[in-house]
């Protein structure tokens, strides 16, 4: 067993049944579900994944049926959807917009603008819109531009509650040449961000008032998003940061284990993906992908790699868990391989043409794959094969932005414009 880091500290930590009963009275491991169901990265659990019922089996040549579309502005931000409203980011000129969108029509229902150009040195052949998805927590919205500029705002009319400069004076965070890239996460009566500060490399900022409730470590960051895991009944945040992946404690912040997973650009980008037991799965470009177990040992956290492979380098896309396997797009330029690999083995599966860099995401047993050249496709996935059911070219390149389901309705993105489908 090979421990690389192993936090050794005193005290009584949040138990299963403790944690359960937190969230009963006070609500919070995962962003409240109250008004809907895709207001966080990654929809309702933060792992790409959603339950979907009705979806058609394939769609006409020209793509599934067009509810509505509309031009939007530069960005990639992902898209919220509570039912009722939709929640996003994009840049106009100098100034960055949340924006708030009526899902059946498309129509604006309210915009918050602020001045906000991308900091200097920042690389435009990308894009200057903001990449970061907004949180929504309980009747709160909470955003990050790509400055670092954070808001939070009532979801109803966008009255700002409380901001912070992430990459000014009071955090000092690490400026990232493509932009801030990470997203808020709720934990309890708390809204968590990468910084990248000194002795400020992740803050939890109080939900309600802005206030920092803890702020610690001194890791660089990267464009990664952290996630909420539970390790032998202790909830832990887990986290890619600019060379290495961590475990914190996220009541307060205090370092429970760290692995080395370095590439020569520090862009550790893809989520790591939690197995709900005992099996952490991350990748990026260069170091490739590994899968190490984490068990608890008294007041510790025993970290055991399993196996690692630079077979699968997924970079800046999202990939999803069925079962043992991980489904996703592994290479750093397109075109790149639709893959399979075992995350209790590393073995790899198969590998399938067909697409650029894609980010996908998994919906009552189907995978849906959008391509950085705008080509949408629904197909089901196997540890055996891939299935294509069918496949449109639907949006302009580069259409970066992960789709968000809702019910049978797809929202989807690329740099400038944003269109519903009914995929039922």
């Amino acid at each position: 067993m090979m421990t690389l880091y192993a936090g050794n500290r005193r005290g009584t930590r949040r138990r299963a049944g403790v944690a359960l009963a937190i969230i009963l009275l006070v609500g919070a491991v995962a962003p409240d579900a109250a008004f809907g169901q895709w207001v966080q990265w990654g929809g309702p659990d933060g792992d790409f994944k959603v339950e979907a019922d009705g979806l058609a089996g394939s769609w006409p040549e020209d793509g599934p049926p067009r509810l509505w579309s509309r031009e939007l502005g530069e960005g990639y931000s992902a898209i919220l959807a509570d039912g009722e409203q939709l929640f996003t980011l994009y840049r106009a000129e100098e100034n960055e917009i949340v924006i708030a969108l009526n899902a059946k029509t498309g129509k604006t229902l309210w915009e918050h603008k602020y001045l906000s150009a991308p900091h200097k040195g920042h690389v435009e052949m990308f894009g200057n819109g903001p990449r970061g998805t907004p949180l929504l927590s309980g009747d709160r919205l909470y955003t990050i531009g790509v400055a670092g500029k954070m808001h939070c705002l009532d979801r109803a009319d966008g009255k700002v509650y409380w901001s912070h400069d992430l990459w000014g004076d009071d955090f000092k965070g690490n400026v990232l040449e493509h932009g801030y890239s990470s997203s808020p996460i709720a934990y309890n009566n708390t809204v968590i961000v990468l910084v990248g500060g000194e002795d400020a490399s992740i803050v939890a900022f109080d939900k309600y008032d802005g206030r920092v409730v803890w702020k610690k470590q001194s890791f660089g960051n990267s464009y990664s998003t952290p996630k909420i895991i539970n390790v032998g009944g202790e909830d832990q945040l887990v986290t890619f940061m600019a060379t290495e992946i961590v475990g914190l404690d996220p009541d307060d912040g205090e370092l429970e284990w760290k692995l080395p997973h370095e590439n020569q650009w520090k862009q550790n980008v893809c989520p790591p993906i939690w197995d709900g037991k005992d099996t952490l799965f991350f990748s990026a470009p260069e170091a490739g992908s590994k899968a190490v177990r984490l068990t608890r040992n008294g007041d510790k956290t025993d970290v055991e790699e399993l196996w690692s492979t630079r077979k699968i380098q997924f970079y800046h896309v999202t990939a999803v868990r069925d079962g043992d396997y991980v489904y996703g797009s592994s290479g750093t330029q397109s075109p790149c391989f639709l893959s399979a690999v075992n995350m209790k083995t590393g073995k790899v599966a198969w590998r399938e043409r067909g697409f650029a860099k894609a980010t996908t995401l998994f919906a009552g047993g189907k995978l849906i794959i959008l391509d950085e050249d705008g080509n949408l496709a629904i197909a089901t996935p196997s540890p055996d094969q891939l299935t294509v059911h069918s496949k449109a070219s639907l949006l302009k390149k580069v259409a970066w932005t992960v789709p968000t389901l809702l019910g049978k309705t797809l929202f989807v993105r690329d740099k400038t414009n944003i269109l519903a489908l009914d995929l039922g």
